[in-house]
């Protein structure tokens, strides 16, 4: 079985996503549309947030309640590690190595999502780019998975079409980068499939197609569990 709907149909019953540091709800986004009952944490208020929302501490909450879902995406904050902030000599917190040691007690298999910037902190991380899943963008996101949940690198295809530069309008013909401040929200909406958000929103997220594609690989490694416990 490949597909998400002949697993429901078989399980008889839909599986539960925890999507940590979900932010707007961009993973979350993705992962409903492969069949997940998705729940967000963030420390944070997220009005513009379209799923069932918890403000908590994330990996407090990881802690107390991981162990309750079938499947965790987490997306440690990135400032940490974005070239943008270092250039202004901002700190922020380092949650990567603390999300991990969190998500190894749920005994549950995980995702761990981060930027290039931080991609040597993760163990042997999956690369997804937007031209994979057809998006004109091509916003590069690294991707660590655990608790016995593999995924397959694509292939990654070559970077034929011209980046807009950061924070400068898009030209006809260029991809996007919809980082910092960026130009062109409606237009970063359409290509990230993104409606709902907000430039805070884009500028963090990622695309709900990347969710979509670790959703269907989840979905095949959960199948024998979900059978069992229908």
């Amino acid at each position: 079985m490949t597909q998400p709907t002949d697993i429901r149909r078989v399980s008889g019953r839909q599986p539960r996503l925890l999507d940590l540091f979900c932010c707007q709800g961009g993973a979350s986004k993705g992962y409903d549309g492969t069949g997940f009952e998705v729940t967000g944490v963030d420390k944070d208020p997220q009005p513009r947030y379209p799923y069932r929302f918890v403000q908590a501490d994330a990996i407090a909450f990881v802690l107390e309640h991981g162990a309750a879902f079938d499947f965790i995406h987490a997306s440690p904050p990135c400032q940490h590690d974005t070239e943008c902030q270092r250039l202004r000599g901002n700190t922020h917190p380092d949650l990567i190595a603390p999300t991990r040691a969190a998500l190894e007690t749920t005994g549950r298999p995980w995702v761990m999502e981060n930027v290039g910037g931080a991609a040597r902190k993760l163990n042997a991380p999956v690369m997804l780019c937007g031209p994979m899943f057809a998006l004109e963008t091509y916003r590069h996101r690294f991707f660590e998975t655990g608790g016995g949940f593999l995924l397959e690198q694509p292939g990654h295809y070559p970077h034929t079409v011209p980046q807009a530069k950061m924070g400068r309008p898009i030209p006809p013909g260029h991809y996007g980068q919809f980082i910092g401040n960026f130009s062109g929200v409606d237009l970063a909406r359409r290509v990230m499939g993104v409606p709902w958000m907000n430039r805070d929103g884009i500028r963090e997220c990622i695309p709900p197609a990347y969710a979509e594609h670790i959703g269907r690989a989840a979905f095949r490694s959960l199948a024998p569990r979900l059978e069992v416990a229908a």
